[in-house]
């Protein structure tokens, strides 16, 4: 699997994600992944706001998300079925202001993934929307999914014999994270201006057709379940608390 970033122009509120794609790829692989930053998507839906204090920045991270609960550093907060820093608002890169995540960012990759396939004339192609996340006791970020098309994002092993012949009861592989956690590598963190990458080479299944909740887990089944069992339960009416 081979995963090339790709050095573009600094992407401006309002700029045109379609074309701006175009500017930068003159071609686009058969059986290949476009990952786009989650920041870019945002900043093409106009998904930007300015907080004047901490007051005001703390109203929008509660608006945006699920849960919301202060910690030493950031937000600690639950938005689109994710444990995320302060909804995923982000200040870095933003020109001064606030960049909050995509509206769907499932609906903008199919979105981007059609458009990209007429012009490009490719039938096999994914398209990736990433961030980045922290990971409890680990330093550093690495990137994650949050919104895919084209390919399947989950692999399931589950049913399959291992290499004693022992039935699989559990394994599966997160297939779209791990493609984001390779494709946020090489991209950056910090003034690199690559927003896009290509991935060419992954051993992914092409679809186009995909189920936004496979990557899911409800809280009942999740392993990390006793870790949340004392998040404050949302207010009953505006979904905050």
């Amino acid at each position: 699997m081979n995963v090339h970033p790709i050095k573009t122009r600094i992407f401006r509120e309002g700029d045109d994600l379609f074309m701006f794609v175009r500017d930068h790829l003159r071609k686009l692989p058969e059986r290949s992944v476009l990952v786009v930053t989650s920041k870019i998507v945002a900043l093409s839906e106009r998904r930007t706001a300015v907080a004047g204090d901490d007051k005001a920045e703390e109203r929008l991270i509660r608006s945006e998300s699920d849960v919301a609960i202060p910690t030493k550093y950031v937000w600690l907060t639950i938005k689109d079925g994710m444990v995320m820093a302060s909804a995923g608002i982000d200040k870095s890169n933003a020109d001064g202001k606030l960049v909050l995540l995509p509206k769907d960012s499932y609906k903008a990759a199919r979105l981007l993934r059609a458009k990209l396939r007429r012009a490009y004339k490719v039938t096999h192609l994914g398209v990736l929307l990433t961030d980045s996340r922290t990971v409890p006791f680990r330093a550093g970020v690495t990137g994650v999914s949050l919104g895919y098309a084209g390919f399947r994002g989950v692999r399931d092993y589950r049913g399959q014999p291992d290499l004693f012949g022992r039935t699989l009861t559990f394994s599966r592989t997160d297939i779209a994270d791990g493609l984001a956690a390779a494709a946020v590598l090489v991209m950056g963190e910090g003034d690199e201006r690559q927003p896009l990458a290509l991935v060419t080479g992954a051993p992914i299944e092409f679809c186009d057709r995909i189920r936004r909740e496979e990557l899911h887990i409800d809280i009942e089944d999740d392993m990390y379940r006793p870790l949340f069992l004392k998040l404050p339960r949302k207010r009953r009416g505006d979904g905050k608390i």
